[in-house]
């Protein structure tokens, strides 16, 4: 019997790990309105029990915004995966029969005609409550369930008073698809009887995992790319309202405590006013206070940092309002063993909540300071504007205007003003047309974040970054730009900025019936457009050499496509190029001859045929999801093509259905058979395009010759000892956490064609140096001799990257390995090396043996 009443206790100790009721979260002193639902009556369990899935979760915020005469439930986008993106707009009943007004006065704060008039003492707070952005960072959305009941049901003063002085926007998942993909895998392997043992496969997700979303991106990355459709929703809606507070509730670690802002003092981003650190501090003296009460440990101020503002946290920062990062152990799961005993999964909810109701509390007593605060921040941008030589920033590519309207449509969702060019102008050699080019100007509301957007930065106040140390937008673009000054924007007509920027269409320039056709190698689209021909067994020649036709000079990297020796396709093909004048938006000419007034004829024996890639792309055992996912929705996404995500393990198997095999950053080694498959596959004619670590373990198989730097030939000077104290910042000086490096380019190479500089930014977030080939043609790109253009790097690594390859081709058998130091698609705003990218995968094949190594 005595066994008997042991296991049962045991049994029901392990249980308990989740099994806790609604008293266990909630605040004493608070009485509830019982005609509102609470999570157990409409889910059938407590929060905590099970992770919450993304459909119970809207199922939930449905019913409770139901009974509620407090709130109203909006959607306001759907996912990749067609999932609501919701969000309950709270407040007293008095507020929300009146919110546009109350919402159009709130926005008058930031427009400073107007902002003086408005009385802050008697306006409301809006604050925004933000949670797991981060899919498997679920505990912040477990508690939204939480605080959405609180919000509904609460009696009392206290809350009435909350309910009259704010407008509180709950987003109880800013990344659905994530979420339910993490929920579904924490809750399949959920025991009875809860293991909370770290090697317990609930704690250790399959690759890719639920941090991202459907295309494996990182959505807490891109406030400032806005690449995402969660993110443009969130973007439309954070303008719509411009909230004072934004949280952002996350987890770290399992062997953490909480974190809360400020973080560490010396890594703000300098656009960020300090009036806004001091109200982050007086909003952590209420969250101390309350984690206090529950007795939770926390910290502050010792990690983290606000400097990228393409953050949840620091996004807010740059517009007025104040951004607050919510770091929660996480239990990865149900329970989990960590140095403080065991973690368990509403352990870290209630936390999470109750840093919600402490953001509450802290808006509330400090209102009126948030509201004056963020009509300050609007009215000092004139001020800021008035000090910058920089009047405003120009920019625009004559031969690529997708780009163009890519960057700007970017800035517009920004509420950044943005104006059409008025009149060609010329600035530091480059040249920028009438129509065809955009202005900035700095003197608008949103200077800060423009600013942001455009400068380049090379000098820092700390040296460690918790992300990117630059974002420089025209640069990631490649696209030509220029800063003008009082006397250049003075001649420039800005009347109404831009509403939406318009995608841009191309024209046939000739007419149909003609002997070919071609398209040039500038259009960003240029290569989905070629695609819909090549996947249909469309004859496409490219141009190796240039062509004039007596009209127009066509350069290298012109594709042609031959009508007479297809012409039972005339009319398909005819009818595809309306399609790509209209929906690539790019421009397509008529040749009504194959002969050249100069340069090689149409049917030149140093033109390509092209062949339609069949693409794989490297994923699991070891491979960057990140990178990976890149890949995936750059050519899911933009162009619209096929390809598989190949496991690394199927490396041995047969690959002949490929003919380009793509191979991001990733870590580990093949075995014998796969390196002998893989090199086989290559040597028969497959083009292997690879990046970063992916590059290296090409060569670590040797199946390239590629050579990379050991980074260890500087002779350290000798020191009798160095201080513990500075391990941390001396290591982490070494990093290069992503800046902007120039590189110069072969514009005769194919990797080149298309582009309309010998110079191109590149991204670098590695400290990875390849070694130049013995053959100079093998090295199509190099870094220049002062390559850095914006960020921060050491000095030693500085001088390892000057004049080390940025590209390097290598010959296998009859293939060819294309190896790029850089990741060429960098969080899908790197269009500019989107470039080198979609040139590989066309032209790789076309590179000569002569030119590789």
């Amino acid at each position: 019997m005595k066994k008997y009443l042991t296991l049962c206790f045991t049994i029901l100790s392990f249980w308990s790990f989740a099994q806790v009721d609604m008293a266990y979260y909630l605040p004493e002193g608070f009485s509830y309105n019982p005609d509102i639902p609470t999570p157990y009556e409409v889910l059938g369990y407590q929060p905590g029990e099970w992770h919450v899935s993304h459909d119970q979760l809207v199922y939930y915020m449905r019913e409770v915004a139901e009974a509620s005469d407090r709130m109203i439930l909006e959607e306001i986008g759907r996912t990749y995966e067609g999932r609501p993106l919701i969000q309950i707009t709270v407040s007293s009943p008095v507020n929300l029969a009146n919110l546009d007004k109350i919402k159009a006065d709130h926005k008058k704060l930031t427009d400073p005609s107007v902002s003086s008039s408005m009385n802050t003492a008697e306006m409301p707070i809006v604050m925004l409550l933000g949670y797991s952005v981060h899919g498997n960072e679920a505990s912040g959305s477990n508690a939204s369930l939480i605080t959405a009941y609180y919000l509904a049901a609460a009696l009392g003063a206290e809350v009435d008073e909350m309910l009259e002085n704010s407008i509180i926007i709950l987003d109880p998942s800013f990344n659905p698809d994530g979420l339910h993909r993490f929920s579904t895998w924490v809750n399949m392997h959920r025991s009875h009887v809860i293991s909370p043992d770290p090697n317990d496969r609930e704690y250790d997700e399959a690759w890719p995992g639920g941090r991202t979303n459907h295309y494996w991106f990182d959505l807490n990355r891109d406030w400032l790319p806005l690449a995402h459709p969660e993110s443009r929703a969130r973007i439309a809606r954070f303008h719509e309202w411009k909230p004072n507070i934004l949280t952002d509730h996350h987890e770290m670690g399992t062997n953490s405590t909480f974190f809360f802002q400020p973080g560490i003092p010396s890594r703000k981003f300098p656009w960020t006013p300090d009036k806004n650190v001091d109200l982050t501090h007086k909003m952590a003296a209420f969250h101390a206070k309350y984690l206090d009460q529950i007795g939770s440990l926390y910290y502050s101020e010792e990690s983290f940092d606000d400097f990228y503002i393409g953050k949840g946290s620091t996004y807010p920062d740059v517009n007025g309002s104040v951004g607050i990062l919510f770091e929660q152990a996480s239990s990865r799961g149900h329970a989990q063993e960590n140095d403080y005993g065991i973690l368990t999964f509403p352990m870290a909810i209630r936390n999470h909540f109750t840093a919600s109701l402490s953001t509450l509390a802290s808006g509330i007593a400090h209102r009126k300071e948030f509201l004056d605060y963020q009509r300050e921040f609007y009215q000092g941008a004139s001020n800021l504007a008035s000090q910058d030589a920089v009047k405003a920033y120009v920019f625009g590519s004559e031969k690529d205007p997708y780009r163009n309207y890519e960057l700007a449509k970017m800035l517009i969702q920004h509420e950044i003003d943005v104006y059409p060019l008025s009149r060609d102008i010329s600035k530091n050699g480059k040249s920028f047309k009438k129509d065809q080019a955009y202005v900035v100007p700095m003197n608008q509301d949103q200077y800060r974040l423009a600013k942001a957007i455009f400068e380049t930065r090379t000098s820092f106040s700390d040296s460690l970054f918790y992300d990117v140390s630059t974002w420089t937008m025209p640069l990631a673009f490649n696209l030509p730009y220029a800063e003008l000054g009082s006397r250049e924007v003075g001649s420039i007509s800005m009347n109404e900025p831009l509403e939406y920027a318009a995608m841009p269409e191309g024209e046939l320039i000739g007419d149909k019936g003609a002997y070919a056709y071609a398209i040039e190698p500038y259009g960003y689209l240029g290569f989905r457009a070629i695609n819909r021909l090549l996947s249909k067994k469309v004859v496409v020649q490219m141009l190796n050499e240039t062509h004039n036709d007596g009209a127009r000079t066509y350069p290298r990297g012109t594709m042609i496509i031959p009508v007479g020796v297809q012409e039972n396709k005339r009319a398909w093909i005819e009818q595809t190029i309306d399609e790509i004048v209209k929906q690539d938006g790019i421009n397509v000419y008529a040749l009504n001859t194959g002969l050249a007034r100069s340069g090689v004829d149409l049917g030149s024996r140093s033109n390509t045929t092209m062949k339609e890639p069949k693409i794989a792309v490297l994923v699991e055992g070891g491979v960057s999801s990140y990178e990976a996912g890149e890949v995936w929705h750059l050519l899911d996404q933009r162009y619209k093509m096929k390809m598989t995500k190949l496991p690394v393990s199927r490396l041995g198997q047969d690959l002949s259905r490929y003919n380009r095999i793509i191979i991001p950053n990733m870590w580990g080694s093949l075995s014998d058979s796969q390196k002998r498959n893989l090199k086989e596959w290559i040597s028969q004619g497959g083009v292997a395009i690879a990046w970063k670590n992916g590059g290296k373990w090409l060569s670590d198989a040797e199946i390239t010759n590629v050579q990379y730097a050991n980074g260890d030939e500087e002779e350290e000077e000798e020191e009798s000892f160095k201080a513990y104290e500075n391990l941390d910042e001396e290591r982490g000086a070494q990093v290069t956490g992503g800046s902007i490096f120039e590189a110069k380019v072969d514009l005769t190479h194919p990797l080149a064609y298309g582009m309309e500089s010998d110079r191109m930014p590149l991204f670098r977030n590695h400290n990875l140096v390849m070694e130049r080939s013995k053959n100079a043609y093998a090295n199509p790109f190099v870094y220049t001799e002062n390559p850095l253009l914006s960020g921060y790097v050491s000095e030693e690594n500085l001088e390892r990257f000057k004049n080390s390859p940025a590209v390097t081709i290598s010959n296998v058998g009859r293939g060819k390995v294309i190896t790029l130091a850089d990741n060429p698609n960098f969080r899908a705003f790197w269009y500019g090396t989107n470039k080198i990218f979609m040139n590989a995968l066309f032209f790789g094949e076309a590179i000569s043996r002569g030119a590789g190594e």
